[in-house]
């Protein structure tokens, strides 16, 4: 069975309206979902990166998803929208509270950079305005477009949903990349392993490049350490 991911969820000040959105996701068969934090630096003044909030501050208990017995998974990720070089700071300690990091570039520029040289997990494109590089047109022909561009590898999928009812399951997903251009794999691949390739290239930014991190272990568990080492 595959797992299925939405890696943008809005985030929203309203409680409620997020919890709802969450629940939702999990009863339509997703099985992680991303709150998505937008953050525009502006040259003018200092802006201050938001601060993730607990999941547990959020939800008091995350539901369980549709057709399995483990609950819905949570992350937060973090979106920086680039005008500027100096907006890219993946290593300031304030953009690594989040699981997942993405840039959303404006210029053709930035875009060649965040594709060639940024490790960032997630390279966005808005393709429902008018782009002032490469793309052209508005969202299907946007989507087709980059679906050509990349001959339809390493795409994901998500809603960008502020509310429940913007989400659709995962099935109706894939069939949206359809029509976009997705070969039939390709659109299963945008909602499932690629964005669990995302994940795991989150966690080589985070960690000495995937290959050791450590863990906290039960106190009664302890030996001689009170970090368990593991090769990956």
């Amino acid at each position: 069975m595959s797992v299925f991911m939405d890696l943008n969820v809005l985030f929203s000040p309203d409680r409620n309206r997020l919890q709802g959105v969450i629940e939702t996701a999990a009863h339509l068969g997703f099985s992680t979902v991303a709150i998505n934090y937008v953050f525009e630096p502006s040259s003018k003044k200092k802006q201050e990166v938001p601060v993730p909030c607990p999941i547990s501050e959020l939800i008091d208990q995350l539901p369980v998803v549709q057709g399995r017995s483990r609950p819905i998974r949570v992350l937060n990720r973090l979106t920086v929208l680039m005008s500027d070089s100096s907006h890219f700071r993946p290593s300031a300690p304030e953009y690594r509270r989040f699981d997942l990091l993405a840039v959303q570039p404006t210029t053709e520029k930035l875009f060649h950079a965040a594709c060639m040289l940024y490790d960032v997990d997630i390279v966005c494109i808005s393709v429902t305005e008018k782009l002032p590089f490469i793309f052209k047109r508005y969202t299907i022909a946007n989507a087709v477009c980059l679906m050509d561009s990349c001959k339809g590898k390493n795409v994901i999928l998500s809603s960008a949903a502020e509310k429940a009812l913007e989400l659709r399951g995962p099935y109706d997903v894939t069939n949206l990349g359809l029509l976009f251009g997705l070969s039939d794999g390709d659109a299963k691949e945008a909602v499932s392993s690629t964005c669990r390739a995302v994940l795991l290239h989150a966690e080589t930014r985070r960690t000495a490049s995937g290959i050791i991190y450590t863990s906290r272990i039960q106190q009664e568990a302890l030996h001689d350490s009170d970090c368990r080492f593991r090769l990956t």
